[in-house]
């Protein structure tokens, strides 16, 4: 399956996801730019329904594309597992440190810390709570990409009984 035949299938899983469980979530558009063990990279246009009145992109869509770098790096080490864990996130904070004004991609690489914690989790009868990270940046004109916000999110997880 070719690389881009595979980005595809994943962003429309993402958006199905979105529109069944989430719907806020589909609102933004996200789409996988890349998605191994180890990274995952989500893109999130600035569109008018990501916008704020500044003309950069809003604070919640921000957000939401924490939550999908995130959970779907997350969700993907889950599935590899081939076990049922309960995903769910318990803290997050966000520094802002530039408007980004055009598409924001959201990279995630903690795919082998979280391949770790689902292992623990697997092994346990307690919820594991452990931080993970996301950068978004805007990709620059020479293809080089300039953070505008890190995110901590503390990713819980406990086997299902």
């Amino acid at each position: 399956m070719s690389p881009r035949f595979e980005r595809m299938k994943q962003t429309f899983g993402m958006r199905l996801f979105g529109w069944l469980k989430i719907p806020l979530l589909a609102s933004v558009r996200p789409s996988v730019v890349e998605l191994t063990d180890t990274r995952c990279v989500v893109r999130i246009p600035l569109r008018r329904w990501t916008r704020n009145h500044l003309g950069s992109m809003y604070f919640g869509a921000l957000a939401i594309g924490a939550d999908c770098a995130g959970g779907l790096l997350a969700m993907d080490q889950i599935k590899r597992s081939g076990q049922a864990v309960s995903l769910v996130f318990k803290a997050f904070q966000a520094t802002f440190l530039k408007r980004p004004e055009s598409d924001v991609y959201f990279i995630c690489e903690e795919g082998a810390a979280i391949r770790d914690q689902v292992r623990r989790a697997l092994a346990s009868e307690e919820r594991l709570t452990e931080p993970m990270h996301i950068q978004a940046a805007v990709k620059l004109p020479d293809g080089s990409f300039e953070p505008v916000a890190e995110f901590a999110l503390e990713l819980s997880l406990k086997r299902k009984a």
